[in-house]
């Protein structure tokens, strides 16, 4: 099923191939949606190569997106679904250790293969299923082994991202890292404090994603490699304190509120500034590190229910899992609570602030009506009082605010 459902994905990018070659141009599948197939893996991209150069998949295709021209990469839109296509090339110096200095249009694969960063990326495969393997990638493939292209050390001062891209190929596959190609890595780790935080940043959630995250773990902590990276640079013992084993996770907040609860005293505030993070991931870091608390203090009920946005159940259960020895929480019982709640928001309670103003005019308007209105708020999320104004009011009126 799942080898019938790969073809059928690179039997949909098909029609992008045989147009090239109609037009009198090489065309490949390439790199991970290659060493996907062959490992009999979920595939994410089909990547295509061809000798066409960028202005000429322009002319060739009726919906193109010139994302990284300079670079001779275009988006091609085919039924709904995009493709990345890149023209063979060379590259030049990466003086910027990201970007090759300069780019030269090639007619043949075989350099473009070579410019790549492991043996088992620097796969093609034609439109009828023939592999292209210059560099031994399937033997590494059948021996689970991280090898770079060439000269290791080469490959990672070109873009010393690479680094941690390798260690995180050994979480995703469970692969080992070839001897020569870690004594590279060591060598150069102490480039990585100079990328750019955003790219690592998507390299260490995919880490922590990966099936086999343990691994890279592993690999993160014998190569000291954490020691470049943001926040751990100042506070290396915390990746000590990862429990084992760790299961995988699905983002970046997740892996932020994991620490966080390991080491309170570093924020989370601090984590998103250093990580450069969106406030998305901020939001989730803080919602799942607060419901991780105050299940360590109350266990689970309404109020952690209550509190926590459902679309952060998956990753509280998750890390759950990973800090708690017993831990009886599961997807169901946790969505049922909050579903059975009577409110779902401090807006849908009853009484408002304006409410408790006018029953208490001789009071002046301050912090105590926010502080009341929780004491409400928690009230009714518990089922201690009946979520109507009438109930409410009576409540109230029989334990007045306490005004300092």
């Amino acid at each position: 099923m799942v080898i019938t459902m790969q073809i059928n994905l690179f039997e949909q990018a098909r029609p992008i191939l045989e147009k090239l070659e109609k037009h009198g141009y090489q065309a490949f599948y390439v790199g991970g949606c290659v060493r996907d197939l062959l490992l009999n893996r979920s595939i994410g991209d089909i990547d295509i190569a061809t000798s066409a150069q960028p202005s000429e998949v322009q002319d060739i295709f009726e919906k193109v997106i010139p994302v990284g021209i300079e670079h001779g990469t275009v988006i091609v839109r085919h039924e709904h679904e995009s493709y990345e296509v890149t023209t063979f090339r060379r590259e030049g110096e990466y003086s910027d250790n990201r970007h090759p200095d300069s780019v030269a249009f090639i007619q043949k694969i075989d350099e473009d293969l070579q410019r790549r960063d492991f043996t088992i990326n620097a796969l093609a495969m034609d439109i009828h299923g023939n592999i292209i393997d210059l560099f031994a990638g399937r033997q590494d493939l059948q021996q689970k082994l991280i090898r770079t292209v060439g000269d290791g050390y080469e490959r990672f001062s070109e873009d010393p991202l690479r680094i941690i891209r390798a260690l995180r190929f050994s979480s995703q596959l469970g692969f080992t890292i070839e001897r020569k190609t870690l004594d590279n890595m060591m060598r150069l780790k102490q480039q990585i404090s100079g990328l750019a935080v955003e790219r690592m940043a998507t390299e260490i959630t995919k880490l922590f994603a990966g099936e086999f995250v343990n691994i890279g773990i592993d690999y993160l902590i014998s190569t000291e490699i954490y020691k470049q990276l943001p926040v751990m640079i100042e506070y290396p013992y915390i990746i000590h304190r990862l429990p084992q084993p760790v299961n995988p996770l699905q983002s970046f907040g997740e892996v932020i509120a994991l620490f966080h609860f390991l080491e309170p005293k570093i924020n989370i505030i601090y984590w998103v500034k250093e990580w450069k993070c969106s406030n998305k991931i901020k939001q989730e870091a803080m919602q799942l590190a607060d419901a991780l608390f105050y299940y360590q203090r109350h266990g689970l009920d309404q109020w952690l229910a209550y509190r926590l946005d459902t679309s952060f159940h998956k990753g509280f259960i998750r890390l759950g899992k990973i800090l708690f020895d017993v831990f009886p929480v599961s997807l169901d019982n946790l969505q049922k609570l909050k579903t059975n709640l009577p409110i779902h928001s401090k807006r849908d309670v009853a009484l408002n602030g304006n409410d408790l103003h006018r029953l208490f005019p001789e009071y002046e308007k301050g912090p105590w009506i926010k502080r009341y209105l929780m004491i409400l708020e928690k009230k009714v999320v518990y089922g201690e009082l009946a979520n109507n104004k009438n109930d409410l009011k009576d409540w109230v009126k029989w334990n007045p605010p306490e005004i300092n």
